[in-house]
């Protein structure tokens, strides 16, 4: 069994996924805390619904970003958390935080890696024209949205869509592809190679994705 805390800073809709993920009997990873830098977070109150510890480390608190990671890893340590999912977590985690966690933090993020890193991802997606958009459940490495990807999901882009229909379409699959990956992750079929994961006894699509559909 995995012991994972969760970080979150907002209303935890990916947090959500886990905690649903988690309470199956087979499942093979925990929650055992979950933490926020937001102290107005609803991913503290989805936390204490489902009976899993909660803690604040506001970062206004701290004084920089170094003092402000020691206080998240001296939490991880009380809860003796193993791994870490990122669940909406809006501060950038110091290299030196991340190298201590090497593969041992997940994020999810809502674009295809490494397409549209950063923030609004799907006002950049519909403003580049590209036909597919999606999310990507990767490991975390210090430079931003950066890391061996773990699985991504693909949706099309509708000539309808605007950035809030879209971001309702990836983040549906968004539910379903983290809990996947740490699910993965927690059974040991995930290998890191460089840049790049081994996934044991995967299975892959054949067929090609076309947008617009083929004409007959």
């Amino acid at each position: 069994m995995l012991d994972v805390a969760v970080l979150v800073s907002g209303r935890g809709s990916n947090l959500q996924a886990l905690i649903d993920a988690c309470a199956a009997d087979d499942f093979p990873a925990r929650i055992v805390a979950v933490i926020s830098n937001n102290p107005g977070s609803y991913g503290l109150e989805r936390a204490k619904l489902a009976g899993i510890p909660t803690a604040v480390v506001n970062h206004r608190d701290y004084e920089d970003r170094e003092s402000f990671d020691n206080a998240i890893d001296e939490e991880l340590k009380k809860f003796k958390a193993k791994f870490i999912c990122l669940a909406g977590f809006m501060r950038i985690l110091e290299a030196r935080f991340v190298n201590r966690w090497r593969d041992r933090i997940l994020n999810i993020h809502p674009s295809l890696l490494p397409s549209f890193k950063g923030l609004h991802t799907q006002e950049r997606a519909l403003e580049s024209g590209v036909r597919f958009t999606g999310c990507t459940v990767h490991i975390v490495r210090p430079e931003m949205d950066e890391g061996p990807i773990i699985l991504q999901a693909a949706v099309a882009v509708d000539p309808e869509d605007d950035a809030d229909s879209l971001a309702e379409k990836v983040l549906i699959q968004e539910h379903l592809i983290y809990p996947e990956a740490l699910k993965l992750i927690a059974l040991g079929r995930v290998s890191i190679s460089g840049n790049r994961s081994i996934i044991e006894k995967a299975e892959y699509p054949k067929e090609a994705l076309i947008s617009p559909a083929l004409t007959d």
